[in-house]
């Protein structure tokens, strides 16, 4: 029999209409071993596994009933899973823009608690699960069958015990990417289960190195789960498995955790590695340390009340909002770009021409091989250079079958797709070429006229110029209207943008193949006018020629540098000029001055950089930036010291008035384009959302263009 448990009372939290209800469907079984009837509650909203389960107000009003249900039908135990493929993935934060006061924050947190509690109570004798009026305890077990994130793992680890398919590939506690913590047990769970120093990884470390996710044979390693079973007769085998603890046939041991030197060292550790990464910036990662902290001594109570009020403080606070911001644009807008064509305007892309096979163009040649699994040749000017390329994308596939990443089989094939030659008569059938040469217009033109010649009239050719003009490279060929800006961030098999650059001339058929072949690259692609360095490389630019002006006016660079700390930024501006390349940021820089002379500045500290070869400010000894001496040496500077408030002011107010400027000449679409390109080009984190609501909250906006860029309301919580 099959119930749907959704009547009763929600608990404490908000409702809302929009709720897409993940319910609480309950059935009752025999188990195997004679070990007796049990209760599988199985969640599942209705819609397949591209709208995952989550909890709101409903949701766990169901699963409430549920337990309620089947704690009273007398049964040895109760189990929890979800539909194919999704556990479920945490709290539903559609409602989170209701939420307008901490009292209401308050009680969302609680109401997780009290529901998930019921699931894993300790009784008189200190045996754990569903605790009867009596007394008498029902084990609880999670059956963790596909994707469990957040609230989703959460109410795993209230259960007594868990088992784990080997097809799970997305298990985490995501929270401190959003700004918030695991609130409904996690933070206090997970470290008293699997030990400080495997929470800290899952819960800080992974949150904020791009959301990394465990898959199952990993949490099942690390003794987030029990028991470990192949997808194909997963919830056969873990019933048998229930059976089998119920019976005494299995018993379950798990280690002790820690908690001496070991709980402080990994609780150090996480808040070393939070301050690299956000500098103070978002409390999200510092309260999380606290509470895993506090874990180690706290009873249950004590740390669920502790969640709870970190919880009310986050749900209310300026990075959630933010951060949600963010992970929509992502998560939506990533995949519709603003402007796009009909999708059916696109080409097939059945060869691919890449020019060039430096290290740019050799990864380009991995990119599309690897994604397209189409022929892929490449060409230079000398043999020795293609053998150079060639040998490095067939190194990087043996590398990625040796991790196992892609079998022998696919590594053998994708290595019979590459070819190179030293003619591009070798593009005479391709689809698509893109050009990586070096970053000079007369090569660029040349280049395209050489392919040109010996191309299809409707192969695409694309640039993947950083700042150089789409249009004024396409003018001189028969046809223009087939060049597209094609701009990769570097590193390419990492960063997820593409700026594709629509040109004066570029028509509807090219730009729709070049965005199909954006996404089947797995890159999240953004429509851009072909303006000066587009969009990321321009605002950086704007951004380090403000620092960099400071530090030529006579403020230290040590200052200069760190002055920027406060927003939480990836690396610092300097650092980030390291990570460049010193010339690519001036000859970046020479386009920019040559383009908008009275905001683009050129340091003559950073031409004395280049013509010294240096490769930064910095050396680097024992892993740490120091200031070359050097570079101190040899950079000339004012009299003029400015404090670090001052440069991050004159930093900021750049960008807004940038920003302003782009979106007057319709660069992009859209605020949100600008935030989108800075989240996946420049690695600017969630917290901030972008760059747009940083400048909004901030009043930095309104006071340097007169107004905000987005609707009060939107990634904040009032206007």
């Amino acid at each position: 029999m099959t119930t749907d448990a959704t009547g009763g009372a929600a608990p404490a939290e908000m409702e809302y209409s929009g709720e897409v209800v993940t319910k609480a469907l309950v059935r009752y079984l025999d188990l195997p071993l004679g070990a007796g009837r049990f209760a599988l509650i199985t969640l599942d909203n209705g819609h397949d596994y591209r709208k995952p389960n989550t909890f709101g107000p409903g949701g766990l009003r169901s699963l409430d009933n549920a337990i309620t249900d089947a704690a009273a039908a007398g049964v040895v135990g109760i189990g929890i899973t979800g539909k194919p493929f999704i556990f479920a993935v945490g709290a539903d934060l559609s409602g989170v823009p209701l939420v307008r006061t901490r009292e209401d924050a308050k009680a969302i947190a609680h109401g997780g608690h009290e529901v998930f509690r019921r699931l894993g109570e300790e009784s008189a004798d200190g045996s754990r699960g569903f605790v009867a009026p009596d007394g008498s305890v029902i084990p609880t077990f999670a059956f963790v069958n596909g994707a469990a994130l957040g609230g989703g793992l959460e109410v795993a680890l209230h259960c007594t015990y868990r088992t784990i398919s080997i097809g799970v590939t997305a298990l985490g506690q995501p929270e401190c990417l959003l700004g918030l913590v695991p609130g409904w047990g996690g933070a206090y769970l997970l470290p008293n289960l699997i030990g400080a120093d495997a929470a800290v990884k899952v819960i800080i470390e992974n949150a904020l190195n791009q959301n990394k996710m465990l898959r199952g044979p990993q949490a099942f390693k690390l003794g987030i789960a029990d028991a470990l079973f192949e997808p194909a007769d997963f919830l056969e085998q873990s019933l048998r498995w229930a059976a089998e603890v119920l019976t005494g046939a299995v018993s379950v041991s798990r280690a002790e955790p820690d908690r001496g030197d070991a709980w402080t060292a990994a609780v150090a550790r996480g808040r070393a590695f939070v301050e690299a990464k956000v500098h103070g910036a978002a409390p999200g990662p510092y309260r999380a340390l606290e509470l895993i902290d506090a874990a180690r001594e706290s009873g249950r109570d004590l740390a669920f009340a502790a969640e709870d009020e970190v919880l009310a403080d986050l749900l209310v606070g300026p990075e959630l909002r933010s951060s949600l911001y963010a992970f929509d644009l992502v998560q939506k807008r990533a995949r519709r770009p603003v402007g796009a064509p009909p999708s059916e305007l696109g080409r097939p892309v059945a060869k691919v021409g890449i020019v060039g096979a430096g290290l740019m163009a050799s990864q380009l040649a991995l990119l599309f091989v690897r994604r397209l699994e189409v022929p892929v040749v490449l060409t230079d000017i000398d043999q020795a250079r293609i053998d150079s390329g060639l040998g490095y994308v067939h190194s990087e596939i043996d590398r990625l079958a040796g991790s196992g990443r892609i079998s022998a089989g696919k590594a053998a094939k994708l290595h019979g797709l590459l070819s190179a030659s030293l003619s591009k008569e070798a593009f005479s059938d391709a689809d698509f070429v893109v050009e990586a040469v070096f970053e000079e217009m007369k090569v660029k033109q040349q280049v395209f006229a050489e392919v040109e010649a010996v191309v299809s009239p409707t192969c695409v050719l694309a640039t993947n110029t950083s700042a150089l003009s789409v249009t004024e490279m396409a003018a001189k060929l028969g046809h223009p209207e087939r060049v597209v800006g094609f701009h990769f961030f570097n590193p390419v098999a990492v960063l997820p943008l593409l700026e594709v650059v629509r040109a004066e001339r570029t028509d509807e058929a090219t730009l729709a193949t070049a965005l199909a072949v954006g996404t089947s690259l797995k890159k999240s692609c953004v429509i851009v006018k072909d303006a000066p360095a587009f969009v990321v490389n321009r605002l950086l630019t704007r951004f380090l020629g403000e620092v960099t002006a400071a530090a030529d006016a006579g403020t230290p660079i040590e200052v200069a540098d760190r002055a920027l700390e406060p927003l939480g930024l990836p690396m610092s501006p300097f650092v980030l000029l390291q990570l460049v390349g010193p010339a690519v940021a001036f000859h970046v820089a020479e386009s920019m001055h040559e383009a908008f002379p009275d905001r683009f500045a050129v340091s003559e500290n950073l031409r004395r950089l280049v013509a010294a070869g240096k490769p930064g400010v910095y050396i680097w000894p024992g892993g740490k930036p120091v200031l070359d001496p050097e570079v101190a040496a040899l950079f000339e500077t004012g009299s003029t010291a400015l404090s670090g408030d001052e440069v991050r002011e004159r930093a900021v107010s750049a960008l807004a008035e940038e920003i302003r400027l782009m979106l007057d000449e319709g660069v992009v679409a859209e605020p949100q384009d600008i935030d989108l390109c800075m989240i996946l080009g420049a690695g600017w984190p969630f917290h901030l959302g972008g760059i747009t609501p940083y400048l909004d909250r901030s009043g930095i906006s309104e006071r340097v263009t007169g107004s905000r860029f987005l609707p009060p309301g939107v990634a904040s919580l009032a206007g």
